[in-house]
């Protein structure tokens, strides 16, 4: 039988706060779902200073950052109420379910890619309700690991900071509340174009060392911020090795890349630059 007296119970390692009991959320307002996921859907360590991890932040979506064919992108401030120290930009892009896509090409993409969960995997043939949540948050958990996976190896990507179910939160790339710009978007002269022009190569290379093909690069899923290229959109992330159609994805975005460029007047092979980039995966 316990005999200490109740009220000595010492709670400090449990970490309990109660400012939560004053905060009273919006309509676009969540607590910050970080402290309710495991640790494999936290981004990789170590955690950048900026990521807010206390159980009292708020998340407040701000607005819609764009609109895709798979996925909606929205701007999230996640702050700790009254501390100004605890205050980040997240984007949060979030998959929408089957019957509420416009992404027909997904199977070029998933080839190689396994299912363990038995039951998910019924429901994936099946097409139930249960199956299209279930392929909607493959695809969250596939981008977060591309993110992962090429953050670790240094790739120019956003840092991911979490997913959760069909919502990957990751860091945002702008100034301010305005997101950078796509390269589709820039104006620059054939000094710099030509400078992106290698940047992009070089992100191009750390893929393919490591066996991977974005798979569907273009000029509007690279961000160029302060000068550096940025690239987004990993979800199709191929591996080069075990998806049949793998070189054939690497070999188009060599295509897509030369001909944006080509098109403003830097001319640039595709198919030396394919070369260049199968030389680094099975060299």
């Amino acid at each position: 039988m316990n005999t200490q007296n109740p009220t000595s119970f010492d709670a400090s390692p449990f970490d309990i706060s109660l400012s939560f009991a004053d905060t009273v959320l919006g309509d676009n307002q969540r607590w910050s779902t970080w402290p309710a996921i495991t640790p494999s859907e936290r981004g990789p360590l170590p955690w950048p200073d900026w990521v807010v991890t206390s159980a009292d932040a708020v998340d407040t979506e701000l607005g819609v950052l764009k609109t895709g064919k798979e996925a909606d992108v929205f701007l999230i401030e996640r702050a700790v109420p009254g501390d100004t120290a605890q205050r980040t930009l997240l984007a949060a892009k979030r998959y929408r379910d089957e019957t509420h896509r416009s992404f027909h090409r997904s199977t070029t993409y998933t080839e190689g890619r396994r299912t363990q969960n038995t039951r998910d995997a019924r429901a994936l043939a099946r097409k139930s309700s249960h199956g299209r949540a279930v392929a909607a948050a493959q695809w969250s958990f596939a981008e977060f690991a591309a993110l992962s996976r090429m953050h670790e190896l240094g790739a120019p990507v956003p840092y991911p900071v979490q997913v959760n179910g069909s919502e990957v939160l990751m860091e945002f790339i702008g100034h301010g509340k305005e997101a950078a710009p796509r390269l589709a978007q820039v104006r620059v002269d054939a000094a710099q174009l030509d400078d992106l022009f290698q940047q992009v190569v070089d992100v191009m290379h750390t893929f393919a060392a490591a066996g991977f093909a974005h798979g569907d690069l273009s000029a509007y899923n690279l961000l160029v911020h302060d000068g550096r290229v940025r690239v987004i959109d990993l979800p199709q992330i191929v591996d080069t090795v075990s998806n049949p159609q793998g070189l054939d994805l690497l070999h188009r975005d060599c295509v897509n890349i030369c001909d944006w460029f080509a098109r403003r007047r830097l001319e640039r092979d595709p198919e030396e630059l394919f070369g260049k980039l199968l030389a680094v995966s099975f060299g």
